[in-house]
């Protein structure tokens, strides 16, 4: 575990948005993103997400990682999905010095701003255990 928790995201940075990876999504994420771009979450899903099993994630354009990453900034913000919106506070980040670190190197928020307590960092990770069960069995 940390010792110590800082971070306040950077206005207009989105360097979480271009690294390399997906975007995973809970049945809850589709159905917010869906409603906020005004389609049913079905044609939402058949536009943007890719399905296999229990796994769901966007489906990643050629070009960027998110399909709704815009001139830096997220076409989705107020409902973006959970893997986003609890980013850095994600267990195997804050329970790793040696991860928390290795994200510092692209994230200039953390180790800015107010201390974190501990239990709001917990709190926030397990809201990402919670919106996806499957990585943590």
């Amino acid at each position: 575990m940390i010792p110590e928790i800082r971070f306040t995201c950077q206005d207009g940075c989105a360097n979480c948005c271009d690294q390399d990876g997906y975007v995973y999504l809970s049945e809850a994420d589709i159905k917010r993103a869906a409603k906020f771009v005004g389609l049913a979450a079905k044609a939402f899903e058949a536009k943007y997400v890719y399905r296999r099993a229990h796994q769901r994630r966007f489906r990643k354009p050629p070009d960027k990682q998110c399909p709704f990453l815009e001139n830096k900034r997220c076409g989705i913000h107020p409902a973006k999905p959970t893997q986003c919106r609890t980013f850095p506070f994600w267990p195997e980040l804050i329970e790793s010095r040696k991860e928390w670190a290795r994200t510092a190197k692209h994230c200039p928020g953390i180790g800015k701003g107010p201390l974190i307590q501990i239990g709001t960092a917990m709190e926030i990770a397990e809201e990402h255990r919670r919106a996806y069960p499957e990585d943590y069995r």
